[in-house]
């Protein structure tokens, strides 16, 4: 059931699985269903349910993409969080696959849409699924430290969003898109109306308040693309990549959302003397993890109160099948 809460109070919310998995499982998946996992591109399709109207959200990823991550890093009745919840999908995720989950939002109508596809399906499930009403710097009020077992999120790009579009990768570039600005919205606080450097502080502030709140070896996968910015490549993820490094995460796997299936009438780009890729054709999913307890870690400085910072010696891993393994 979905809900907007208005004080800042601790949530009673589930974030223990519900399932009859052996303890030492990540999730709930088969064998085979694993080995499809491991591809490192990801292909996705639209449903019914999925927001296409870019009146209703500018940036909504297809429920399949939110399914597919939930359902390889968490088990039924843990915790998902998505601190940039944005049309919901993230939640609607969560209640297809019996999970709880929490998500946030600045923008007080994206918090409707986000109850409005909730509470509009009819399928029964023991967890919740709530959205809130908060800046994504505010998380930490609501959440206990360790209680989350994912964090799964698109945030806003920068500010990508926050400029006319000129169409010119469109084969027909006079549509209803041609000279909108379709960024979230100008309030200040809105990560959309950021330049790259700004972008990524703000980010790293509230991932590092975000980092303790997750269960040791808990994921937090982040969708971002990239993007052209007078004619020089903006390469957003790498930006983030080092940000979150230097914020305590630890990068485990790099995942590359192939969109073209999703992509209609791209134009010619670039043709005949400047090769660019096309943006819109992929996108990445960021796998980072909240690195596991060691007795061999090196304490750095406090980050913030209530959290150290470590870095650690030795943990090898094997990537995502050997521990604990997409505002939207």
């Amino acid at each position: 059931m979905a809900t907007r809460a208005a004080a800042k109070t601790m949530l009673e919310i589930g974030t223990e699985r519900i399932c009859a998995c052996p303890p030492t499982h990540i999730n709930c998946m088969t064998a085979k269903e694993w080995l499809k996992s491991q591809l490192g591109v990801w292909r996705f399709f639209y449903e019914g349910r999925d927001i296409r109207d870019k009146e209703l959200h500018p940036a909504a990823f297809p429920i399949s993409l939110a399914t597919h991550v939930i359902k390889l890093l968490s088990h039924e009745g843990e915790l998902v969080l998505d601190p940039f919840v944005g049309s919901g999908t993230t939640l609607v995720a969560a209640k297809d696959t019996n999970r709880n989950a929490v998500g946030f939002d600045l923008q007080e109508r994206y918090v409707a849409l986000s109850n409005s596809r909730l509470t509009s399906g009819g399928l029964f499930t023991t967890t919740k699924q709530l959205a809130i009403h908060c800046d994504a710097r505010g998380v930490a009020n609501y959440l206990r430290p360790e209680s989350v077992s994912l964090l799964f999120t698109s945030p806003p790009y920068a500010n990508l969003l926050n400029r006319k579009r000129k169409n010119k990768s469109r084969r027909h570039r006079d549509n209803e898109q041609l000279g909108k600005i379709e960024q979230y919205s100008q309030d200040p606080r809105d990560l959309g109306t950021l330049a790259l450097p700004e972008y990524c502080f703000e980010m790293g502030e509230i991932f590092e308040k975000l980092l303790p709140l997750l269960k040791r070896k808990a994921h937090c996968v982040i969708n971002v693309p990239d993007m052209w910015w007078e004619n020089e490549r903006i390469t957003i993820h790498v930006a983030l990549i080092e940000e979150l490094r230097r914020r305590g995460y630890e990068l485990r796997n790099i995942i590359i959302w192939d969109r073209t299936n999703l992509v209609n009438q791209i134009g010619i780009f670039g043709w005949p003397s400047n090769y660019i890729t096309m943006g819109v054709t992929f996108e990445y999913l960021l796998d980072f993890w909240r690195p596991p307890a060691s007795p061999r870690q090196v304490k750095g400085e406090n980050l913030h109160e209530g959290f150290t910072d470590t870095a650690f010696e030795g943990d090898s891993g094997n990537g995502m099948g050997s521990e604990r393994a997409s505002g939207e």
